[in-house]
């Protein structure tokens, strides 16, 4: 790689860190080209993604930003999987995980906090964004859709009782 080639990448890779909230780092010695292309797309589904990249030039590139902590993990054939929602990379590298088993993760970053692979696994078992917004505003919801049953339940209780008493005034 050029010198200018690996500034570039320095610089592009800085730039991911610094605008990440959460990265994840794993071994991925042994996966086919298929399984790497398949992560990189349920990655992409999830609104992350997968960087490979030599250990040296990852581990300058995260001088200066909040994820600098991971920069132990970087040892051997590693892979670093970034979003900005804090569940999306974790839960996505835990699920490939279950079904590859020479995907190992490492451990990750979460802001300034660094997570060992029981952290990783414990934001990968939370909602993600998207669906603790759905609860939430099932929630705020939920109390006018209440209201309405309940002040219709009167009035259509009354016309109940309208219509049995009219039925049995025809059936005498």
């Amino acid at each position: 790689m050029e010198r200018a080639a690996k500034k570039d990448a320095v610089e592009a890779l800085n730039e991911v860190f610094k605008t990440t909230s959460v990265a994840v780092v794993a071994h991925y010695s042994g996966l086919t080209v298929a399984q790497m292309q398949k992560l990189r797309t349920q990655m992409k589904h999830a609104g992350a993604s997968v960087k490979v990249s030599k250990n040296r030039l990852a581990k300058i590139a995260l001088e200066g930003t909040d994820v600098v902590a991971i920069g132990s993990l970087l040892k051997g054939p590693t892979v670093i999987a970034t979003s900005n929602d804090p569940v999306a990379a974790p839960k996505v590298a835990m699920e490939f995980a279950k079904t590859n088993e020479r995907f190992v993760i490492l451990g990750g970053s979460m802001g300034k906090t660094v997570l060992d692979v029981n952290g990783v696994r414990a934001l990968a078992s939370l909602p993600s964004l998207d669906e603790l917004r759905g609860k939430l505003v099932g929630l705020l919801v939920a109390p006018a859709t209440k209201i309405a049953q309940l002040s219709t339940a009167p009035a259509a209780k009354l016309a109940r009782v309208i219509q049995a008493h009219a039925s049995k005034g025809e059936a005498a």
